[in-house]
Order: C-alpha cells, then structure tokens, then sequence
C-alpha cells in the first residue's frame, strides 16, 4: 500500500545558519481587554526545545536560542494563541504580546460509544506514531484531551485537541507537548496531514541511555529532509549523497477510480472470490505511467536565495525523486518508480501544492501546506521526528558506510 505523509506545516520551523550563535527572546503578555499581565502563557519556539511559561507579572524569557528563523508561539486557556515569526540572531529580541479571549469555534457534534472511541484510538495511534519500532515506545499519557471523529463513509479519520497532547518518546528521548489543531487520515487516497505546534523536551537518562538516544537520533536525521534541505542550503550536497532528478507522470488509464476499487473491494470481501481477487489487481495496478530523466540536477538548478537572508526557494517541472545514496530502502513502496537497474537506495518524491517550496538555513521548510512527501520520508511520523535545532554529532557513520567498513 502507498504510504503518504502531507506536511501541512504551520510549524515554521526554526533555522540554525550559525551553530555558534545563540540568542535571546524576552517580552511580556498582557490581557488584551483588561491590559493585565498574564501569567502561566506557554511560550515557546514551534518544533523545537525552548520554552517557558509567563511568570506572575507576564513577563518571559527564553535563553541560548540557536540563530535562525522560528514561529514563536503563546497559548494560554480561555485565550486565542499568539504567533509571530522571528529571526533569532545575537541582539537581545522582546517582544510585547497581547493575548485576546478566544471566542470559542462550535465544531460537529459527535455521540459515540466508548468501544467507538477506544477502536477510534487505536487507529489513530497507527496512523500518527506508525507502525515502527520507535512508535512502539511512545505514548500518550492524557488520550483524553483527543477529540476522535470516523467517517465510515469517507474511510476518513479526524483528531484534534484543544489543550497540549502530551507524548513520551522513550526511543529518542523526548517529552513532546503537542497541540494537535487538526489531523486527517484519508484511506481512500492513502493521505495523511496534520497541523499543530510542537515543544520538545530532552528527557532524563543515564549516560547509557543518551548514548542510545543520539545513536538512534542520528540514525533518522541522516537521509531526512531536514538532512537534505540542510545539504541543498550549506553546499554539501555531493558530500552529503543526495541526488535529484525529475520524474513526469501520467495517470494510467487503465487504472480504474480509487473511490470505486475500495467499493468494489467493500462488496465482494468474502462474498465472490472471483470479483474480489479481479478489484485487488485493479487495486494493485500502478496509478501512473512514469518517465525518470537520469540526468541529475544540480542544486543551482532547482534552488534559488530569496531576498531574506538565509531563506531558499525550491521549484521545480514535474515532480522530484531524490535517492539517498547512504542508506538502502527496506520498504516496499508500490507507487515509487524504481528503474529496476537502479541500486534500492532510500527514495522520496517531492510534490509541491504551491510552485515553489521557501526553507531555512537550517533545512527546515517554512511555507505552509506546500510539500507532499512519498516513499522514505513518508515513514517517519511522530515516533521519528526530530526538533530541527537538533544538529548530530560530527562522527556519525551511516550504516552503508559502517557495512562496508566491516566487510574483509
């Protein structure tokens, strides 16, 4: 089955184009009627690790932030969440927030049984940590604060929640405070987008336990997109072993709508073997004719500086398929195009909702719900992401490399 992951971001995530500098953020929040401080606003830096809460008097802080580019984010019960974007640099930030009282959004009503909401759960943990083994030590300690909607009819599953969704990420060592403002499981297109805010929180551990954090950290940055957007910004590209190329598709004709297979499957499931072993061929048909140029791209081709510091953009015809030439592909992934003379390198397809796609120096994409990801980065869900101020340790050995170190 294809696996895709929409990345709706309204993250903004933050940018590191100087490692060695760091900043500061401080600033007071005041009621927007009363003209009161405010105190106990969560404030903090969307995917990333730093953040604090107001104190009595509504003022804030935030220390030894890395430089680059950051959604700031303050939410507080009872009121609308602030945002405002900010380039963290080595001059002291403060910034003056009003908070105004939220007027609260009258959503569908939805009666269910507590078997209905305990399978709902279910499927929705499948569908937002994966299937991994890193998902299999993360937990939710507060399900409760998740709203769960099933649309039998559509094959579509809604979540969202109103306050932070806590998140214990035992294999990478994070905390995770998440607020969910809207997730969608489309089984008919086999789509997945969600759109939140994020803060991240190292865990205590043993040194032990660390090492094996950052082992597996660094394990799932290298090949990432954060990875190869850093690479496409820092000029490590080659270095790196990212190629690009362009891929055209046309829809296969002979393939009929995916609404009706998954009727057609619906109906003859265990009724007609005959139907149902024809629909899963239909099923199993490739949804386009593809072309792959083999010519790679260089970066100059595809990426050009805007006119904000450290800021790119990608564009590019058709769509683009980037391999990894580090790590190889243990997943199958039935609408990937794969020339079969090529090595079964990690591969993602880029597409772009917009014509072009803006991302920092620290590879970390900046315009929303722009990109659509299959194939290798489409794997990595919660269970598997990273807070983009993380930066891995100089002295990684891909596994490629470390296999072909230890052949005689």
């Amino acid at each position: 089955m294809r696996i895709y992951l929409v990345f709706l971001l309204t993250f903004f995530f933050a940018g590191v184009a100087s490692a060695q500098t760091t900043g500061t953020i401080t600033g007071k929040v005041i009621n927007a009627d009363s003209k009161l401080p405010v105190p106990k606003v969560s404030v903090f830096l969307s995917n990333a690790t730093y953040g604090t809460v107001t104190a009595e008097d509504g003022t804030f802080t935030l220390r030894g932030v890395k430089a680059g580019q950051y959604d700031l984010v303050m939410t507080a019960v009872g009121f609308e969440d602030y945002n405002q974007q900010v380039l963290v640099g080595s001059q002291v930030i403060t910034i003056n927030a009003t908070l105004k009282t939220q007027v609260m959004q009258l959503r569908d009503v939805v009666v269910m049984t507590n078997a209905d909401w305990k399978r709902n759960y279910a499927m929705f943990l499948t569908e937002f940590f994966g299937t991994s083994a890193y998902a299999r030590q993360c937990k939710i300690t507060n399900p409760h604060e998740l709203t769960l909607i099933y649309r039998k009819s559509k094959k579509t599953l809604e979540a969202y929640s109103y306050d932070f969704v806590n998140i214990e990420n035992k294999a990478l060592g994070y905390r995770i405070r998440f607020l969910l403002k809207s997730f969608k499981s489309d089984k008919l297109n086999n789509i997945i987008s969600w759109q939140g805010r994020i803060l991240y929180e190292e865990m205590p551990g043993s040194a032990s336990q660390k090492k094996k954090w950052e082992e597996r950290r660094q394990d799932i940055y290298y090949g990432s997109n954060l990875h190869f957007y850093r690479s496409l910004a820092n000029g490590k590209f080659d270095q790196d072993g990212f190629v690009m190329r362009i891929l055209a598709r046309k829809p296969n004709l002979h393939r009929p709508d995916e609404e009706l297979i998954q009727r057609k499957l619906d109906k003859f499931q265990s009724v007609n073997r005959d139907s149902m072993n024809y629909w899963l061929d239909k099923y199993n048909m490739s949804k386009y004719d593809e072309t792959l140029y083999r010519l790679p791209l260089r970066p100059e081709q595809v990426v050009q500086k805007t006119d904000r510091p450290g800021l790119y953009a990608l564009a590019f015809p058709e769509y683009l398929y980037v391999t990894y030439t580090k790590k190889r592909e243990l997943q199958d992934f039935k609408d990937v195009y794969r020339p079969l003379d090529m090595e079964n390198w990690e591969t993602s397809i880029i597409t772009l909702y917009k014509p072009y796609v803006l991302f920092d120096a620290n590879g970390a994409v900046v315009s929303a719900q722009s990109t659509l990801y299959e194939g290798t980065w489409s794997k990595n869900k919660i269970a598997e992401l990273l807070p983009v101020d993380y930066v891995p340790s100089a002295d990684y050995t891909p596994p490629y490399l470390r296999q072909s170190a230890m052949r005689p």
